[in-house]
């Protein structure tokens, strides 16, 4: 049930989740429970430079009776860098911008945007937007101006107030005076203190409205010191360098009193949060699958004149679908026969029975499609599995050389696959030869198209035993103590152990805790990281397939070692058509 609340007061538009990598130590889940403890309306989530948990983050919102806003911190190349220099965020040029959407332009833009960072560079350039790239997607966003890693601070924090101003006006004309706001933070930090005095005094003279935010990365004063360490373990330093990047305890979570009172001077920032949140009226859903027209691009790739591209389908899906498969179920009797005590028509009746199910449940295109890839695949001598599963109980699989195994030789149901009143998208599991399996993706992406095809990304996190060695090196602990507590904590990667069962189960980590307090600083630190997103990367046994460019459904990734397109969102996000398996 939504909150109905006569003065919210603030809510928090520019809020980090351990999507940030390495950066965030708030998951998902903690958010929303803090905002609900403290009876906030709304929530923003503005990762830096990518959507990974966004429709996670709406999907928990939401059904917590929280608005959720969506959004994203980017960071963008204000002035044009050496083409030469790879520009990472903070170095010159670059500063960070947060857009939130309003509408469903504002969403399909933030999409845009969360891609591009990604692939308007060269392959390892740090993510970033030119600002004409960020102008080009500013329809449908509210932009503020990112706080104390922004465009306007950080000018400003080097007397460079001609520069603050002249960035300041690139923001103004690419998203207009009723579109963008001045951020204010005030985290205790002396750079904060510094330049506020003169954001106010631009806002004003070109006519825009502040904002007070929080930027919280952690949950509360308290996770201070394990967020320290897990910035240290991001930049490859020691906790005791004081060289490095440092936040303050006042980036935890704040609640809507604590606003109040931290800009009571201001009132006008804090009721700007509100009045932004009542503007951002979309949010993050499910939809069904989206599958390409399969008879559609066998009739576009089997024109002879690219003009042709557009030639009239001569079959639809469910007539493609009925044909290959009555085809492929005469060549298989011809090749094996029938089972034991059974008929050709007991065939012809069970494949009219799944082919009427397929249809019914509009699947004929998943069909095809999966067929379609694996008899290249065996065309192209890579090897493929037998098939696995519950689809090895579909005659329709083995009649279109999805499957290897005769399901009614081995009284296999197909109810078990597919079933009308247990509506799923079907799933396949396919197995494929590693030293091929490049290959089988290369030709699904020429096949139905570079921009509507990508593998899927999936995220490694801090574990156990690995958050161990992480928080003791950067505590500068000998190796080998660290290495003998590591070894006392089970490792089962089938049902991974937490730091707090191998301490429950294990007295010599407990007495190591009882003797020494480092040893104690650090499991406290280390069960407090525990379970946070620690990078990204591709997953080897998913694609996905979609009827447009998929940028306009779901925001890209771009592996940084193989450039390979992938999507923002994991295999819990979306649908996968398994192309690419191996077992």
């Amino acid at each position: 049930m939504a909150r109905i609340l006569k003065d919210p007061g603030f809510v928090h538009l520019h809020v980090h989740s351990s999507y940030s990598l390495l950066e965030g130590a708030l998951k998902v889940g903690d958010i929303v429970k803090a905002a609900a403890a403290d009876r906030q309306p709304a929530l923003a989530l503005t990762d830096t430079n990518n959507l990974f948990g966004a429709l996670e983050f709406s999907e928990k919102a939401s059904g917590s009776g929280l608005q959720p806003i969506a959004g994203l911190q980017v960071t963008v190349a204000f002035e044009t860098p050496d083409p030469m220099a790879r520009v990472a965020p903070g170095q010159a040029g670059c500063a960070n911008v947060v857009v939130l959407a309003q509408d469903e332009t504002g969403y399909a833009n933030l999409l845009r945007l969360a891609s591009r960072v990604y692939f308007d560079g060269a392959l390892g350039d740090a993510p970033r937007v030119s600002a004409a790239g960020l102008a080009d997607c500013a329809g449908g966003l509210i932009a503020l101006t990112g706080g104390s890693t922004g465009p306007l601070d950080g000018a400003l924090r080097q007397g460079r107030t001609e520069l603050a101003a002249a960035r300041l006006a690139q923001l103004k004309a690419a998203f207009g005076e009723d579109n963008l706001y001045v951020e204010i933070m005030r985290h205790g930090l002396a750079d904060e203190r510094a330049v506020e005095r003169e954001l106010l005094r631009l806002a004003d003279t070109n006519g825009l409205s502040i904002v007070a935010t929080n930027e919280p990365f952690f949950a509360k004063t308290g996770d201070y010191d394990a967020h320290d360490a897990l910035l240290a373990i991001a930049d490859g330093r020691l906790v005791s360098d004081e060289r490095r990047r440092k936040l303050t305890p006042r980036h935890g979570f704040t609640t809507r009193a604590q606003m109040a009172d931290l800009f009571a001077d201001l009132p006008d920032a804090l009721n700007a949060t509100v009045e932004i949140a009542m503007r951002c009226a979309y949010r993050v859903r499910t939809r069904k699958p989206i599958l390409p027209n399969f008879a559609r691009v066998a009739a576009e790739a089997g024109a002879s004149d690219p003009a042709e591209a557009g030639v009239e389908v001569v079959r639809s899906e469910p007539e493609e679908l009925r044909a290959q498969a009555i085809a492929g179920l005469d060549l298989r009797l011809a090749q094996h026969g029938t089972a034991p005590g059974m008929t050709e028509q007991v065939y012809r009746d069970r494949l009219a029975f799944e082919l009427d199910v397929i249809v019914g449940m509009k699947f004929p295109g998943y069909f095809l499609i999966v067929s379609d890839f694996i008899k290249w695949a065996k065309e192209h001598d890579i090897p493929v599995g037998p098939g696995r599963g519950s689809g090895a109980g579909s005659l329709v699989a083995w009649s279109l050389l999805i499957t290897d195994l005769d399901p009614l030789r081995f009284g296999l149901l197909f109810e078990r696959f597919l079933n009308p009143e247990r509506v799923s998208m079907p799933d396949f599991d396919i197995d494929f030869c590693v030293d091929g399996r490049e290959r089988v993706i290369q030709y699904v992406q020429e096949r139905y198209g570079h921009e509507q095809v990508a593998q899927i990304i999936t995220f490694g996190t801090l574990q156990a035993r690995g958050v161990l060695r992480d928080v003791g090196r950067v505590l500068e602990m000998p190796y080998g103590q660290v290495d003998k507590l590591t070894k006392l904590v089970p490792q089962n990667p089938a049902n991974p152990v937490t730091l707090t069962q191998a301490i429950e189960g294990e007295p010599k980590l407990q007495a190591a805790m009882e003797e020494e307090p480092i040893v104690a600083r650090l499991m406290e630190i280390a069960k407090k990281l525990e379970g946070l997103h620690r990078h990204a990367s591709t997953h080897a046994a998913g694609v996905v397939i979609g009827d447009r460019p998929l940028e306009q459904l779901v925001p890209l990734y771009r592996d940084p070692k193989t450039g390979m397109r992938v999507t923002q969102s994991n295999m819990k996000s979306v649908t996968p058509i398994p192309v690419p398996g191996s077992r």
